[in-house]
C-alpha cells in the first residue's frame, strides 16, 4: 500500500507539473494572439511528440519529456541592419546570433509580414512575455490561499508539549540529566505538557515565535499566564541562562552556532491551522519573500549540493531540489501516516510552490528567461525616448539576437546546475522530516 500510494503521489505531481507548465505558456499564447503574433506551436514538453493536434493555425500537443515546454511565436528577432537573414558565419558568435534569427523566421509564411514579435511595441512584448510567469504567480496564490484557509498550515503553537527535567546546554554531549544540572525552569514552576502559555509578562502570545522571542530576551523571574483545561493559571518561573542554537531571521536553528540567552525548558506542541483571509496574505508575502532570497542565495549553496551529491555530505533540508527531487517528496507526501486531507494540503502546497517558484525564477532579467526579453523591450523604449529628446531618427527595434551568446551561456550554467541538483536528488534525495 506504501509503494502504491508513493508512485501515485509521484504520478499525482507530475500532472501538477504539466498543468503548471500548460498554464504559463497558456498566457504566452493568449496574449500573443491577442496582440496579433502568429502562434505555430504550443507544446507542453520537450522530445518526441506524443500527441497533437492543429486547431486554426497553431498545433497543439504533449511531447515526451515532462520537464518544459513552449510557445512558438513567431519574428522573436528582428532583421539585422541590412533587413536580411544572414548566411552562417564562421564566427561561432556570429552563428549563434544568426542561427537564433534564421529559427525565429523559419515558420514566417506569406501574410505574416506583419503578426511578427518584434514588430510589437514595446509594452505589448512586455506583457506577452511577463503574461506566462504571472499566469504561475496566480495559480500560486489561489493554490496557497485553498491550502491555507481550507486545509490550514502545520504551526508550532504556544502549547507546552514537554517540560525538560533540567537545563542541559544545546552543545553538551548528551542531553541527559545529571544530579549536578539545575532544574528547569518551567519544571520547577509547575508548567505542565498541554498548558498554553496566553501571555508572558503581561504581552499576549499568540504563537511560538512570539514566545521563543519574549522568553530569549528575558531574565529573573518572569509571570506566565496559562490555559489549563480551560482555567487561567498564574506562574512565575525564574528564568535560567543557557547556551542554546542560534536562530535566523525565519526562527530556524543555525547548525553548530550557540547563544546565551533565557531559557524556561519547554517544547512547543504542533497543530494544524487555518488562516484568515488577512493572515493568508501575510504568510503568502512571507513565502515571496523566503522564496526570493532562496533565490539569490543558490549560488552559495552549490559547494554544499556538490557535497552531497559526490562527496557523501548530509543534505541541507533547504537544498535546493529539482523535479525528480519534488517528485520523490511528492510521494512520501502521499505516503504519509496522515490523514488523507492533510496529504491532499501538503501536495497542493507542493504544486503551489513550484509555481511560486517558476515565476521568479523566469522574472530573472537573463536571457533565454522571459524577464530578458522584457529587458530588451525596455532597452529600445529608452533607446528610442533618448533619441526624441535628441531630435535623432528612430534607432528602430533593439537586436535581441546579438545577446543569444550571452543566452548560451546562461543556459549552458542553468543545465549544468540541473544535472548537479538532479545527481542529489538522486544520490542524497531531501526527505520529509
Amino acid at each position: 500500500m506504501t509503494l502504491f500510494m508513493t508512485i501515485l503521489g509521484i504520478v499525482v505531481f507530475v500532472v501538477g507539473l504539466l498543468f503548471s507548465i500548460a498554464w504559463h505558456e497558456a498566457g504566452h499564447l493568449i496574449t500573443g494572439k491577442m496582440f496579433g503574433v502568429r502562434v505555430p506551436q504550443y507544446m507542453v514538453g520537450f522530445g518526441k511528440t506524443l500527441w497533437s493536434k492543429k486547431i486554426g493555425e497553431t498545433e497543439y500537443g504533449i511531447k515526451a519529456v515532462p520537464a518544459g515546454g513552449y510557445c512558438r511565436l513567431i519574428g522573436m528577432f528582428p532583421p539585422d541592419a541590412t533587413g536580411k537573414i544572414q548566411a552562417r558565419s564562421t564566427s561561432p558568435w556570429r552563428s549563434m546570433i544568426e542561427d537564433a534569427r534564421e529559427a525565429s523566421y523559419e515558420e514566417v509564411g506569406p501574410g505574416d509580414e506583419n503578426r511578427l514579435f518584434y514588430q510589437r511595441k514595446p509594452w505589448q512584448r512586455t506583457i506577452i512575455m511577463l503574461a506566462g510567469p504571472f499566469m504561475n504567480l496566480i495559480l500560486a496564490i489561489a493554490l496557497f490561499a485553498v491550502f491555507l484557509m481550507g486545509f490550514g498550515i502545520n504551526t508550532t503553537t504556544s502549547t507546552v508539549a514537554t517540560v525538560s527535567e533540567c537545563v542541559v546546554r544545546a552543545d553538551a554531549k548528551t542531553d541527559k540529566c545529571t544530579p549536578n544540572d539545575p532544574a528547569a525552569p518551567g519544571k520547577a514552576a509547575g508548567l505542565l505538557p498541554g498548558d498554553k502559555i496566553v501571555s508572558f509578562n503581561n504581552t499576549k502570545v499568540r504563537d511560538y515565535d512570539t514566545l521563543q522571542d519574549l522568553i530569549r530576551k528575558s531574565s529573573g523571574e518572569v509571570t506566565l499566564v496559562v490555559d489549563r483545561a480551560g482555567k487561567q493559571v498564574t506562574l512565575k518561573p525564574v528564568l535560567a541562562r543557557n547556551r542554546v542554537v542560534k536562530l535566523d531571521g525565519d526562527h530556524r536553528p543555525i547548525k553548530g552556532e550557540y547563544v546565551e540567552t533565557g531559557f524556561l525548558g519547554i517544547s512547543p506542541a504542533t497543530g494544524i491551522e487555518r488562516k484568515s483571509a488577512s493572515e493568508s496574505v501575510t504568510v503568502m508575502t512571507d513565502m515571496v519573500d523566503n522564496a526570493f532570497h532562496s533565490l539569490l542565495r543558490i549560488p552559495q549553496k552549490v559547494p554544499a549540493l556538490w557535497g552531497a551529491a559526490f562527496q557523501g555530505d548530509e543534505r541541507d533540508q533547504d537544498s535546493p531540489v529539482g523535479v525528480v527531487g519534488a517528485a520523490r517528496v511528492g510521494g512520501e507526501v502521499a505516503a504519509l501516516d496522515v490523514p488523507a486531507s492533510q496529504r491532499v494540503g501538503l501536495m497542493i502546497f507542493i504544486i503551489a510552490g513550484f509555481n511560486l517558484s517558476l515565476f521568479l525564477f523566469n522574472m530573472l532579467p537573463l536571457l533565454p528567461l522571459d524577464g530578458g526579453h522584457v529587458v530588451g523591450a525596455w532597452w529600445e523604449s529608452v533607446r528610442r525616448w533618448i533619441a526624441s529628446l535628441r531630435r535623432k531618427p528612430d534607432p528602430g527595434p533593439f537586436d535581441v539576437a546579438k545577446l543569444m551568446p550571452v543566452a548560451y551561456v546562461v543556459a549552458s550554467v542553468f543545465i549544468a546546475f540541473t544535472v548537479l541538483v538532479l545527481i542529489a536528488d538522486l544520490i542524497n534525495p531531501v526527505k520529509l522530516t
